[in-house]
């Protein structure tokens, strides 16, 4: 079992940025890709950004690829999510997940992720 806990949301003005982070704890000794997703006021969760269990590959959503960062430090079993020239359509709860994968692999879909955190709000105001 592995737990996993985000911070850092909060409310920020357009263009403004945001540092989400999210802590594992638990089984973290076997290898896990972990990744972020957002559901905004009344639509589906999306994928957001993800990272393989070394940190050397991710990958991003289009909307965001360019303006969010995605990072990982193993030691901590923290992943970061930096997010620069936020939009009012970034505004959505985040979730950090974590998906039992070999090292390598970065995992796009919802359905490969085990564990789930709780959610952070992040508003992004006009």
């Amino acid at each position: 079992q592995v737990h996993v806990v985000e911070s850092g949301g909060g409310l920020v003005q357009a263009g403004g940025s945001l540092r989400l982070s999210c802590a594992a704890s638990g089984r973290t000794s076997i290898s896990y890709a972990m990744g972020w997703f957002r559901q905004p006021p009344g639509k589906e969760r999306e994928f957001v950004a993800a990272i393989s269990w070394g940190g050397d590959s991710s990958y991003y959503a289009d909307s965001v690829k360019g303006r969010f960062t995605i990072s990982r430090d193993v030691a901590k079993n923290t992943v970061y999510l930096q997010m620069d020239s936020l939009k009012p359509e970034d505004t959505a709860v985040y979730y950090c997940a974590a998906a039992r994968a070999l090292s390598a692999y970065v995992a796009v879909r919802r359905y490969e992720y085990d564990y789930w955190g709780q959610g952070t709000q992040v508003t992004v105001s006009s």
